[in-house]
Parts: structure tokens; sequence; C-alpha cells
């Protein structure tokens, strides 16, 4: 069983390392910057050993990185690099309207998302829930690895003319502006920012995070709806500032007499 240093935080690791676990021995898990220093001791003593990444958020510098050479520490990015470079490739593509997302296994080196890539995919058809996406491109990334680890082909070099980028979400992003946006727009938002930065709306003076949510269409009635620029979409459960989450039927009753 291959020995394996897993570098990683939040959903996406968490789905990457589900799948490694079960294939190669991790030997450390490291989530912090302070954790790079136990990394170094026990590629020292474990010189075999590989090194997987996915979602670290934080700045792994050459002392570590060389250890790894040649094929070094393989990240798993949620996009189709050069595309979608940076902390938010997943919201960042549902944002802008994308129905197919794609994983890339790249070398990790210093300038952010810029390595070789050893592998990419696009996989169609997915749900438009955050989730699930974080779930599918982990696992296939994560996947590809554990079947290649021993052989790997030798990486290409990504076109840099054609990279784009994204930033982290911040708080006040979460803000819905249903009035300015479509019911597409808005039930993107609704969707990327699940966990942070959480979509809000106020309903009735409450604020609310928005959980779930669809498209109404022309024929169908809703029992919360917010109205968007060109239609408005049924809300179909939400969670009152500082209350448990509940479907819309349970808040009207309780907020919209």
């Amino acid at each position: 069983m291959e020995k394996v240093i897993f570098f990683g935080n939040g959903p996406l690791a968490d789905f990457a390392l589900s799948v490694i676990s079960r294939e190669c021995e991790v030997i450390f898990h490291a989530r912090t910057k302070e954790d790079l220093e136990e990394v170094k001791r026990l590629k020292a003593e474990f010189p075999e050993a590989h090194g997987i990444l996915a979602s670290f958020g934080v700045i792994i510098r050459s002392d570590v990185l060389d250890l790894f050479e040649p094929e070094g520490i393989l990240n798993i990015h949620p996009s189709l690099l050069p595309l979608y470079r940076g902390a938010s490739p997943i919201e960042s593509a549902i944002l802008a309207g994308d129905n197919d997302f794609s994983v890339s296994v790249m070398k990790l080196v210093k300038a952010m998302d810029a390595g070789p890539i050893y592998y990419q995919t696009t996989l169609a058809n997915l749900p438009l829930n955050k989730s699930a996406i974080y779930e599918a491109l982990a696992k296939t990334g994560a996947e590809w690895i554990v079947a290649h680890l021993n052989d790997l082909p030798e990486p290409s070099l990504q076109d840099d003319s054609k990279a784009t980028f994204c930033g982290k979400l911040e708080k006040s992003d979460g803000v819905l502006t249903p009035e300015t946006d479509t019911a597409e727009q808005t039930l993107r938002k609704i969707v990327a920012f699940q966990g942070f930065p959480k979509p809000k709306y106020t309903f009735f003076g409450i604020p609310c995070i928005i959980l779930e949510a669809h498209i109404l269409k022309p024929s169908e009635t809703a029992v919360l709806k917010m109205e968007c620029l060109d239609g408005a979409l049924a809300i179909d459960r939400l969670q009152p500032e500082g209350r448990k989450a509940m479907d819309a039927k349970s808040f009207l009753n309780g907020y919209g007499k």
C-alpha cells in the first residue's frame, strides 16, 4: 500500500481523502502551516511517500515542494485549468452559468494553480448542487490519482495566456439582489453560496438564509416566492436568523401573519 502525506481542508479535501484513505496509507494529514514541519520530518523518514493536496489554503514554500520532486505534490483542483485558477473555482463556475464541471490533477508549483497538468476531465449532467459537485469532482480526481500513482504520465504545460482567476468569497457576497438579477442568476447564487458566505434575504423583516429554491414555472404557485428581474423563485427551505431551518410553509405560518 502506497504511503501518502495528504494536505487539505474543507469539503473537497474530505471527499478526496475518503477515496485516498481506502487505497493508500495516509501517514499524515496536514491542515495548517505549522503542520509543514511535520511533513518535512516524515518525508525524510519515508522518502517514498507521495504528496497529495486538495484545497489546502496555505502557501507551500520551495523547501517542502522540493522534497517531493520529481513527481511533485499532486494537486486536485476543481476546474479545467488554466480556467478558474484561485480560491473559488466551483462557486465561480456555478455563478458563471456553467452546466459542466471539471477537475484537474496538476503538479503543485509556487505560482498559484500554474503547474503542469497530469490529468483533466469534465463531468456533464451534474445536479446544480454545490455539495454534489464538490463530491463528484474530488472523488474523480482522487480515483485517478490512486490508479496512476506509480505510473504518472508526463505532465503537460498550461497555456498561461488562457488563464482566468477567481478570488475568495467574501461575507458580503451572500446578500441576494433579485431585483437586479434574473431568476437563474439568483438561483445560482443560492447554490454557490451554500456553506459560505450563505445566501441571505429578508422576508417580513426577518433576515433569512435561503437553503433551497427553484425557478417558479408560469403555471406554478408558491407558498413563498422571491421576485426577480425576469420572474420568480419558489423558496423551498430557509433558516430565519437565530432559528432552525424550516420549509416555506412553516416559515409563513410563523412569520407571515
